[in-house]
């Protein structure tokens, strides 16, 4: 199954570069050329590793690595021109997995990211959705509480039976609540097959568990379509606002 990488630099030559060796690989690549196209890019798309430069506009590597780890904690590795030790202590203190200096063999940045993601995925067994602190027994947004011992649902305290897939999928939107999935990475994630062409398994799925969790009929309050993108589960404060 393949990973999405985040690529954030303004240098859209170093961006071309690493999307050239990484796609090689086998991974997906979402670009940002500024820090709040990254942030933006960080909170609708599940990313399973981030490089970040460090000077960038908007929003500056540094900036944005501390806003991502008060909410995720994906493997990031930092990229600079600014070779000096002090930037590095900053970065890895923020949070960063790893750190290296511009200019760079890309095949050096490959076998670092390889490593990042043995260590995140394989070896410290995390699920493709996964953080390494939601290994939990329950999963809680608004009124929702995903069980996944027992792989059931409880609304209100009534317990909603799901079958295999439509526990996956729950799971999968849950635990990045207000995160839009497109199709082909529910059908991955999920099937964990390739996405070979647009039909409508994921479509209907998905209608089968409206029909099931939602408490009004036609509303879509916990699982929202996204046009044109995908699919998400509502964030915390959209159900909060909502006071379903």
């Amino acid at each position: 199954m393949k990973k999405t990488i985040l690529i954030a630099d303004d240098e859209r030559e170093i961006v071309e570069l690493l999307k050239l060796f990484l796609e090689k690989e086998g991974y997906y690549i979402a670009a940002a050329y500024d820090g709040e196209e990254a942030w933006e890019l960080l909170n609708k798309q599940l990313v399973q590793l981030a490089i970040i430069d460090i000077m960038m506009p908007r929003l500056n590597g540094l900036e944005l690595l501390k806003r991502l780890r008060l909410e995720q904690k994906v493997p990031v590795i930092v990229i600079s021109a600014k070779n000096h030790d002090a930037d590095k202590i900053l970065g890895l203190q923020l949070g960063a997995d790893d750190f290296i200096a511009k200019p760079f063999n890309p095949l050096e940045v490959v076998a670092r990211v390889q490593a990042q993601l043995r260590r995140a995925y394989d070896f410290a067994g995390w699920g493709e959705t996964d953080q390494p602190d939601q290994h939990e027994e329950r999963t809680e947004v608004g009124p929702l509480v995903l069980d996944h011992a027992a792989c059931v649902l409880i609304r209100r305290g009534e317990t909603i039976p799901l079958t295999s897939l439509e526990y996956k999928l729950l799971k999968t939107l849950m635990r990045s609540p207000g995160r839009i999935f497109t199709k082909q990475q529910l059908f991955e994630l999920v099937w964990g097959e390739p996405y070979l062409e647009d039909f409508n398994t994921v479509m209907v799925q998905i209608s089968r568990l409206r029909d099931k969790i939602e408490e009004h009929e036609n509303k879509q309050t916990y699982i929202k379509t996204v046009r044109g993108l995908g699919y998400k589960f509502a964030a915390r404060a959209e159900l909060e606002v909502s006071d379903v």
